[in-house]
């Protein structure tokens, strides 16, 4: 690609085809990353040029040379009539004065843009750079110009006005839909930059902040109700905007003029305007389940008619159920620990097989199952007697032995270079091997390096075939049966993103193959990319046969009809709702309408703590890199919650600020502190397995008796019965499957962590907030071949779950109940211990105090008996915490 010939006034490009764009028709410049290359977006008043297949310096230089050419056609243009300059400094002048409005850069795009000419157009252009304007063509321009080359006098213009507006506007802010605004609510109505992002906390008004824009940009009337679009994400959030705008207004939701609608219904609206008739949308994609269902179905449907497709889903299923990834990669050995294990065999983590047996990596886990899968006996460190060079006997535990052919396999943690992770690890290996050979026993090995070239059950396959080992592939019918279904919603859940990025993307297999090589478990990635490959194009051609679309396609259709102004939109302020939750096609239609229509503004709310749905497509990136992505901005924030109590609050917001990449906030609440608000309960069940549905309803009738005996405090505000949420991370651990359970001061409700987002409860209660597979946070959730599809994925361990943490832990005003597995408290729960200080409880069912491990803060401190026989106060959580101190200091 290159630019060819360029005249003046516009510009020549060559790529496959040649191309010319007048300057003044180009209206955005912009660099996208895509999976592989970046790509540079040339949007015109009538369409969009993408030029793709880019190197990021390539990319980022053409488009600086784009930039500067454009801009220096804008600044000739500029220089050419000192009248033009004249007739614009007189609108300026009209606009400033008095201080009536806020000033954009977009408000004097348009004054200038009311006269007429050449100079106007570009000075209103919106790629005009005045950092181009020369120090000598400075001296020439009128005064009122400098609102646009001095960026400072327009920010302390602005300053002014929002102070004045404050007061003049303060009887109207004091009741507005229903409360008095609060200062930073106040400013967000009245600052209107062309892009405007407030960053909000849980509870604190955002939808407030919402009602408060458009009824006071109305009042002041500089938009008629029919410019301005409001946009949410689900219909019950856009009918209640759309009641309480309306109500603020004084009007019938009904005969509301504001366009208050979804992202799904305006996609819908606009093909329909443009092509005589609604989208046929397929009919699955209008119920809840309705995805989740068509990928189970194609799936079925290719393990039955695609045999290489069957292989690699049962290989997906039984041999890479999780990425193999370096302890290397992780914070620390208790972390590495906690992602591998399946359970605790003394002071080892260990890892679960589908054959029942426990193994201590997950190379060893693949190799089991991979025997597993071929009905092959083998039988997992037996000890096996050999002798040293010395003549010593030493008892050995191989990795596997196989009886068939009385063969000994040991697998290696050793690389491809010959060295190994582990201290002394190589040295040890080779004597064990000499020992072997000196007993002339039947021994072969595998290694690391094997599994990471993807070359290691090709290997083993050869090994057991060589000794003649009896093979009989178990039935897929055998397979899904044993493995667990959460680990098969699992991957459905990840298709179900992957479809989603692959469509809306158009990326190649190709594509993804080469971006698993990026990946720590290389061989896991591309045997995922191969299938989901063949589930994506079978999932486009159910669409293409059945001559049907899905929400994506029909948001992305709409966005093209946009760019391509067959639609003409009305809207010049676009305001949305929960941007956290935004994806990558919703951000390009508001892009585009805000591209179409000269002068238009964005106002997007959101909390990026609480961005949960990436599994819906959302990217969080697009919020926290919002300049990147919308242009200069005013960003404001909502720090004060109406819900939660200071302590909650404070915990809350210090636990997700551990991410670095979550945008920085201040909390304030309020309601004051409540001490101790709380409170982890430890449970010990049979096997390690607490009963949490006991647990609960023990806990929901203590909670009944103790507020029954201060009702005379919390019923003074009229309330008959207070609010207490039950909620929990999967589904699975419902405690309320025979129906709510009933109580005389409380009123008991059950959401899963998702569900909870938006709700609010006087008290919650978590339940199993413990360590696992499925516990908080969820080791199957965050998993690394999202980043086979995802531009900028995250790089933060367990990030959304820790966001996702934080939407249950706020739902609470008063307090939160965090009810764990004794054994297995999730490390969330030490971290507030730690935050928390002395408003963190540790407690039995029944609201009795325990002695909290110092150092751990979730364990218990015991008496214990060392092999001396000597007692000593140690943990409950060793081996995972070592913590002891003299008898004495408990008795104390």
């Amino acid at each position: 690609m290159i630019l060819a010939k360029t005249t003046s006034s516009s510009i020549d490009l060559q790529t496959d085809r040649r191309f010319e764009l007048p300057c003044r028709d180009i209206i955005a410049v912009s660099v996208k990353k895509a999976l592989l290359w970046h790509s540079v977006e040339i949007r015109t008043r009538s369409h969009v040029e993408k030029l793709p297949c880019l190197g990021e310096e390539a990319a980022q230089r053409l488009s600086t040379d784009l930039h500067r050419f454009i801009n220096r056609y804008l600044l000739e243009l500029i220089g050419s009539d000192q009248e033009a300059l004249r007739q614009v400094d007189a609108m300026l002048e009209q606009l400033i004065e008095g201080k009536r409005q806020y000033l954009a850069q977009a408000d004097l795009g348009r004054a200038i843009a009311s006269v007429s000419g050449p100079v106007a157009a570009a000075l209103a252009h919106p790629l005009f750079d005045p950092d181009g304007i020369t120090s000598r063509m400075e001296e020439t321009l009128p005064r009122s110009l400098s609102f646009l080359t001095d960026p400072g006098r327009r920010h302390r213009y602005n300053d002014e006005f929002v102070a004045a507006e404050l007061i003049r506007y303060g009887p109207f802010f004091d009741d507005l839909d229903g409360r008095s605004l609060s200062g930073q609510q106040r400013e967000a109505c009245i600052r209107l930059e062309d892009s405007n992002l407030l960053v909000a906390s849980a509870g604190s008004g955002k939808s407030a902040t919402m009602v408060g824009k458009v009824a006071y940009v109305l009042d002041k009337q500089l938009y008629r109700p029919d410019e301005i679009l409001v946009l949410a994400f689900n219909r019950t959030a856009a009918e209640e905007l759309r009641e309480r705008i309306a109500r603020q207004l004084g009007v019938e939701p009904d005969d509301l003029a504001c366009k208050v609608t979804t992202f799904h219904a305006l996609g819908r609206g606009i093909i329909e305007e443009v092509e005589g008739k609604p989208p046929q949308l397929a009919n699955w994609v209008d119920h809840p389940a309705g995805e989740a269902r068509m990928i189970e179905a194609i799936t079925e449907g290719l393990l039955s008619s695609d045999q290489d497709f069957a292989r690699t889903w049962i290989d997906l299923l039984v041999l890479y159920p999780k990425a193999d990834i370096p302890a290397s990669v992780f914070d620390s050995e208790a972390d590495y620990d906690r992602y591998i294990s399946a359970r605790r065999r003394g002071a080892n983590a260990t890892i679960g097989t589908l054959g029942g047996t426990f193994v201590n990596s997950l190379q060893e886990q693949t190799i089991a199952n991979w025997l597993w899968l071929h009905s092959i006996d083998f039988e997992y460190e037996r000890q096996i007697t050999v002798e040293e060079e010395d003549g010593n006997v030493r008892h050995v535990h191989p990795d596997f032995y196989y009886p068939a052919s009385n063969t000994i396999h040991e697998h290696f943690a050793i690389d491809a270079d010959g060295s190994s992770p582990f201290t002394n690890y190589v040295d040890h290996a080779d004597n064990k091997m000499a020992a072997y050979r000196r007993a002339e026993l039947d021994v072969f090995t595998t290694t690391s390096a094997q599994a990471n070239d993807g070359s290691l059950l090709l290997h083993l396959a050869a090994e057991l075939a060589q000794r003649e080992t009896p093979v009989r592939q178990r039935s897929h019918k055998d397979v899904l049966k044993a493995v667990e279904p959460v680990v098969i919603k699992h991957f459905h859940k990840l298709i179900g993103v992957c479809i989603k990025h692959i469509r809306a993307g158009h990326l190649t297999l190709d594509m993804l193959l080469e971006r698993a090589n990026a990946l720590h478990d290389k061989k896991r990635a591309r045997t995922f990319a191969q299938a989901i490959w063949k589930i994506t194009s079978a999932y486009s051609k159910k669409l293409e046969d059945d001559a049907r679309i899905d929400f994506d396609a029909m948001i992305a259709n709409a966005t093209r009809l946009v760019e391509e102004a067959q639609y003409k939109s009305l809207y010049s302020l676009i305001l949305v709702d929960e941007f956290q939750d935004i994806s990558d096609p919703r951000a390009n239609l508001i892009k585009a309408f805000r591209h179409q229509k000269p002068f238009s503004k964005v106002f997007a709310v959101g909390d990026d703590w609480q961005s949960i749905y990436r599994f819906a497509g959302s990217d969080i990136s697009i919020f926290t890199q919002f300049e990147a992505n919308f242009g200069a901005s005013w960003q404001g924030r909502l720090e004060l919650t109406y819900r939660c109590n200071q302590v909650i609050a404070d915990a809350a917001a210090n636990f997700i600020q551990k991410n670095p990449a979550q945008l920085k906030k201040a909390v304030r609440s309020t309601r004051p502190a409540v001490a101790r608000s709380i409170r982890a309960i430890p449970l010990i069940g049979e096997k390690g397995k607490p009963d949490f549905d006991e647990a609960c309803l023990r806990l929901l009738k203590r909670l009944d008796q103790f507020l029954g005996g201060i009702a005379n405090h919390w019923r003074s505000d009229g309330s008959h019965k207070l609010k207490v949420m039950v909620l929990w991370r999967y589904n699975m651990l419902d405690p309320f499957a025979g129906g709510l359970p009933r109580f005389e001061h409380i009123e008991v409700s059950g959401l899963s962590f998702h569900r909870a987002k938006g709700l609010e409860a006087d008290y919650t209660i978590l339940l199993d907030v413990s360590e696992g597979e499925y516990g908080v946070p969820s080791r199957i959730e965050d998993d690394e071949l999202l980043n086979l599809v995802m531009p900028q994925p995250e790089t933060y361990s367990y990030a959304e779950e820790r966001r996702l943490f934080y939407v249950a832990l706020t739902r609470a005003s008063r307090g939160v109940f965090l009810l764990m597995n004794g054994r297995q408290p999730s490390r969330y729960i030490s971290e507030l211990a730690e935050i928390a200080g002395a408003d963190f409880r540790l407690e039995t069912i029944d609201g009795e105090a325990l002695a909290a491990c110092p150092i751990c803060h979730v364990g218990r401190l015991v008496e214990k008996t060392s092999r001396q026989g000597s007692r000593f106060i140690g943990c409950t959580q060793y081996p995972d915490c070592d913590h002891t101190a003299p008898v004495s200091i408990r008795r104390q």
